[in-house]
């Protein structure tokens, strides 16, 4: 029998582990395992019945996909409202470096995989799969290296992917976005322009934004926008109260901070971890040798590898030599290709992507069989980079960091 003492390491090891912001990517790497091991089991059959399984007027993994995944979105855009109005992104000197890194890391993998795919107009669609980069995987990797590498590296690195983030929830308005309803859009219009009066009228409870959320998300939803869209148009009216001179203790009871705060776990733990397990789980039977010399599969595998690397180093590298920026303080850059390589881990954001473009399960398997490989690849080759060079810092007066120049 267990000793109190016992339980109560259980416990604060338990509560530790929940407390660091990396234990979100671990339980998605391991939720995205059990996903192909379960796919590929006796229970494979159980496993995508149940996916299909209708509740209602949608299958399990559209709740998960469209409707769970709406809170996901939700935390990305009170991510990206928080770093614009008073975070990393607050200022032209702090966006410049990770910003354009981001779009560079955005537009080469897009570009390598229309390179492979140019003469197939039915792959074209899903030159947006690469661009995206992991957070939460990309950051867990991170993690794993401790107080050997640069803090500044993390910062760079949690940055850029929340401006990949803003960047691919623009892409999927704008590109992957159905036959509209524009009845229930105008409906879903006026609603937005509640939030807004509710903002502006300095109303700081949470219960009536939420319960105009929802019905946000189901007019959303109604109009052909994908409704994950609604999550991202609510985090935008959700208020973070800055007047001159707020002590950081006040700031932290802000609305938006407080609903972060809420949805973090939830999300790290539950809705990232099950839309994992939903998406992650690629079967292997049927495929064969060729699907690793596809055309898809390789425009996905070697965007995410090689796209990301050349994009997010390339432009790094470009604002350093005309001294538009330079290197996060104490970094080098054998660190920073290690960093540029772990963008390369795309899963969550790129399943999301790929499932948009495609309806084919044919074709949804090597969008899956590419990810999987270049995001193993990135993480993998990353890893490498980061442990070889992760002892190897630069002095902190040889080296300023970007955001010493806001």
């Amino acid at each position: 029998m267990s000793s109190p003492r016992s339980v109560h390491q259980i416990r604060s090891t338990l509560r530790q582990f929940l407390d660091n912001e990396a234990a979100g990517g671990v339980v998605l790497m391991v939720a995205a395992v059990i996903a192909v091991i379960t796919a590929n089991s006796p229970f494979a059959d159980r496993y995508f019945s149940l996916l299909d399984l209708y509740i209602g007027p949608i299958s399990l993994q559209h709740w998960i996909n469209d409707a769970l995944m709406s809170l996901f979105f939700l935390l990305v855009g009170l991510e990206i409202k928080r770093e614009m109005l008073d975070g990393q992104l607050s200022s032209w000197s702090r966006r410049i470096l990770p910003g354009a890194a981001a779009a560079g890391g955005m537009l080469f993998p897009a570009l390598v995989y229309l390179y492979f795919n140019w003469n197939d107009p039915a792959a074209l669609g899903g030159w947006a799969i690469p661009t995206a980069t992991d957070i939460a995987f990309a950051l867990g990797v991170l993690s794993l290296f401790g107080n050997s590498l640069p803090v500044s590296l993390k910062i760079f690195l949690a940055t850029l992917a929340i401006v990949d983030d803003l960047g691919a929830v623009m892409v999927i308005a704008l590109f992957y976005t159905a036959e509209l309803n524009y009845l229930p859009l105008a409906a879903a219009g006026i609603v937005i322009g509640n939030l807004i009066i509710f903002n502006r009228m300095g109303l700081t409870a949470l219960w009536p934004y939420l319960s105009l959320g929802g019905l946000l998300l189901v007019l959303v939803f109604a109009s052909g926008v994908h409704p994950t869209m609604a999550g991202i148009m609510l985090a935008l009216t959700i208020p973070l109260k800055l007047a001159p001179g707020t002590s950081e203790a006040a700031r932290d009871t802000s609305p938006l901070h407080k609903l972060e705060h809420y949805l973090q776990k939830p999300v790290a733990f539950l809705v990232l971890p099950l839309f994992g397990f939903a998406n992650a789980g690629l079967s292997f039977a049927g495929i064969s040798l060729s699907v690793f010399s596809d055309p898809l599969t390789m425009g996905v595998a070697i965007g995410l590898f090689f796209g990301k690397l050349i994009g997010v180093l390339g432009t790094v590298g470009a604002l350093v030599k005309l001294r538009l920026a330079n290197l996060p303080t104490r970094a080098n850059w054998g660190q920073m290709t290690g960093v540029a390589l772990l963008c390369g881990i795309g899963f969550t954001m790129s399943l999301f992507i790929g499932l948009l473009a495609f309806n084919d399960p044919s074709i949804q398997s090597r969008v899956k069989v590419g990810i999987l490989l270049g995001s193993v690849a990135s993480g993998v080759i990353g890893s490498i980079f980061l442990a070889v060079f992760r002892r190897e810092t630069v002095p902190l007066d040889a080296a300023t960091s970007y955001q010493q120049k806001s």
